[in-house]
């Protein structure tokens, strides 16, 4: 016990950043139980006060309660998703539903949401800040979402649907990630590569080394393998074999299927959101979100798919026409898809990701994003590898505006059998002010799954690549611009469909002429990239939406699909997405995203009801996009300047809409978003 670190009373690290190289995982268990215990005894203390409740010995005290607890649980979080193991695996699975019951224990105990109730009613005698208002909202309308005001029988069985409920969440995406990592790609005949980059057939041939199987060559289901392969490979029958394999990803009827579980999650959260007075878990959830009615949003994603269909059908059919005129004689299929657009785009705009790539190694994008940071926020980067890591392919920066430590910021980028798969940007230490009002600095970590480095070639990103650093760069700024003071309403503790507007916002500047040519050298000769490339890329700008478009909305529908069921329901789950997709009228040629047994997002990481916030929330983007855009200069420090005041300094301590409007002065309105797209 006393070797633990996460039962010091602090890291003995630089910037106090988790001891990576001292955390075992032995260690994880003892200290989850101590630091539930001292949370239990920090909420006896404040329901035993003996004295009226105030904000102050109420509400502030319940929000720094668990300091221990917070720390090892955002540590375990965070390595459970980016490097896990079996033993971390099995702790997640015995640690869900004692953390549950913990969670329960707090928000339906009786004594503490009466003391919070009477701060609630009493608010205009304690002379609140807005950010203390914000806060005291959220805790008490967080209590009455938790089932604080139910009966004794009904917090019974609410206690029981959330233990069910977080075992399943863990048991789903341990599902997902023993899927990712089961099926394997193998060519063992050179005529099998035809088509493919030498860079891709480099980075097969390394993974079959790592697998012992040496003068073959390996492809993976981790998506940056995957998508160059459907890209460039000649072989229809192997194109077909690796997406049907990706996208049968917990739908195999086998020992990591997900149907059973998604059967049982959806019901269940049918009943948690009847329990709570609600009519179904959309409606649950998006009362706290800007959209605030499931209407609203399928009123705002019928407006995007009536747009969006037709340019995919028309892109179908090209495609259709490019099979028949080589004389194909079969309908274009999923498998297809990337295969044929590529070969329009080589054909339209001169251009593929080949020849991109070599102006994109990943130490360059990464230098251009912290080029951005620094013109717009004053902001520098400096490696720091005195600060210990998870895995060795972590990069570890310290950032600094004007010589005062602003944060530290932690970038993961290559996939591997230990990391789920995606992008996400999460945090080791939340921006806030302890209990004592003094600054706490946040400890941010990015995680993506990028193409990797090859034998004889760094990692050389696609432009989607890049855009993908850029986006989770912008959560990050997100959190290492807060400046609130409590934890709860600070940094990307915002609606979930308002938080992808500053990750979002960063995309837009990934292409913009100016940027690409302070970042974009070839990896070899240090060149820019050429000025009709960055033309091309301009070109190539709204190529290809109506898919990309599509296929976000047919999952962002499938998502509200499942979550506006209004009551139990034995699900067929495969035939109840054929249905839904069919009642939009999907064309058969695209499949959603997100298969609904692969879906994490909505299934085991907190997008439930929110999936279509990524295309909410661009409308805001591209609407903000455009305040920088209309001065002129994509670096105007004015404007960034109050776009760091009014949205990334201030986390969720306001309304979310009035955040917007006092940065953009108007509120925002789809067109931008359809013109962004070419839809319009």
């Amino acid at each position: 016990m006393n070797e633990n670190p996460f039962l010091n009373d602090s890291y003995r690290t630089p910037f106090e950043t988790p001891p990576f190289d001292k955390i075992k995982s032995l260690h994880y268990m003892p200290a989850f139980l101590k630091g539930i215990e001292e949370q239990k005894e920090e909420i006896r203390k404040i329901i035993t006060n003996p004295n009226a409740p105030t904000f102050e010995n109420t509400i502030k005290a319940l929000e720094y309660s668990g300091e221990m607890l917070t720390r090892v649980n955002r540590v375990f979080s965070g390595l459970i998703s980016a490097h896990t193991n079996d033993t971390l695996q099995q702790i997640n699975k015995d640690i869900s539903p004692i953390l549950s019951k913990h969670r329960d224990d707090i928000n339906l105990n009786n004594t503490l949401f009466f003391r919070v109730k009477s701060v609630y009613e009493n608010q205009a005698n304690f002379k609140l800040t807005d950010e203390e208002q914000k806060l005291l909202d959220d805790i008490y309308k967080g209590f009455i979402r938790s089932g604080a005001a139910l009966s004794p029988d009904d917090k019974d069985k609410l206690r029981k649907i959330n233990e069910d409920l977080a075992i399943l969440t863990v048991e789903f995406g341990q599902n997902l990630l023993a899927e990712t990592n089961d099926f394997t790609l193998v060519i063992d005949k050179k005529e099998d590569l035809s088509g493919l980059p030498e860079g891709v057939i480099s980075q097969a041939a390394i993974t079959a080394k790592e697998l012992n199987m040496d003068g073959e060559w390996v492809f993976t289901i981790q998506y940056p393998i995957m998508e160059p392969f459907l890209k460039y490979s000649d072989k229809r029958d192997l194109r077909q074999k690796l997406f049907t394999a990706y996208f049968m990803k917990g739908d195999n009827d086998n020992s990591h299927d997900n149907k059973e579980i998604i059967s049982k999650m959806t019901n269940l959260r049918i009943e948690r959101s009847k329990l709570l007075g609600y009519e179904s878990y959309a409606d649950f959830i998006l009362e706290r979100n800007m959209a605030k009615k499931p209407e609203r949003v399928m009123e705002f994603l019928n407006q995007v798919w009536i747009a969006a269909l037709p340019a995919a059908k028309a892109e179908a059919a090209a495609q259709q026409e490019i099979i028949d005129r080589e004389g194909g004689k079969f309908n274009l299929e999923p498998w297809d898809w990337w295969y044929y657009t590529e070969k329009i785009k080589k054909t339209k705009y001169d251009l593929d990701d080949e020849i991109i790539r070599p102006y994109f190694k990943v130490d360059n994008v990464i230098d251009g994003m912290f080029y951005l940071a620094n013109q717009l926020y004053n902001l520098d980067f400096s490696s720091r590898t005195d600060i210990p890591q998870y895995h060795p392919d972590v990069k570890t920066f310290e950032v600094k505006r004007n010589g005062q430590h602003i944060g530290i910021l932690m970038i993961d980028i290559f996939p591997r059998s230990s990391k789920r798969s995606g992008a996400w940007c999460g945090v080791y230490r939340i921006q806030s002010r302890n209990i004592n009002g003094k600054m706490v600095t946040p400890i941010v970590t990015m995680v993506t799954n990028l193409t990797p480095p090859a034998e004889d070639k760094p990692s050389l990103l696609t432009a989607d690549e890049a855009s993908t650093l850029f986006h989770e760069f912008g959560h990050a700024l997100h959190q290492l611009l807060s400046n609130s003071t409590y934890p709860s309403v600070c940094g990307t503790s915002v609606p979930r469909d308002f938080v992808e507007l500053p990750s979002q916002i960063m995309e837009h500047w990934t292409l913009e002429p100016e940027l690409l040519k302070v970042y974009a050298k070839h990896y070899q000769t240090g060149e820019i990239i050429p000025t009709d490339i960055i033309e091309k890329l301009d070109n190539t700008g709204k190529f290809n939406t109506g898919f990309i478009t599509t296929e976000f909305l047919a999952a962002a529908l499938l998502d509200m699909e499942f979550h506006s069921l209004t009551e139990p329901v034995e699900l067929n789950i495969r035939a109840f997405e054929k249905a839904a997709m069919d009642k939009y009228g999907l064309i058969p040629e695209i499949k959603p995203r997100y298969k609904s047994t692969y879906f994490n997002h909505i299934w085991s990481a907190g997008y439930a009801a929110g999936y279509y916030a990524y295309m909410w929330s661009e409308v805001l983007d591209s609407d903000a996009f455009q305040a920088f855009k209309e001065t002129g200069d994509i670096f105007n420090k004015e404007v960034a300047s109050r776009f760091e005041n009014e949205i990334l300094s201030k986390g969720g301590t306001r309304d979310p809409l009035k955040m917007y409007v006092a940065f953009r002065g108007k509120e925002p309105g789809i067109e931008a978003l359809l013109e962004n797209r070419g839809l319009k």
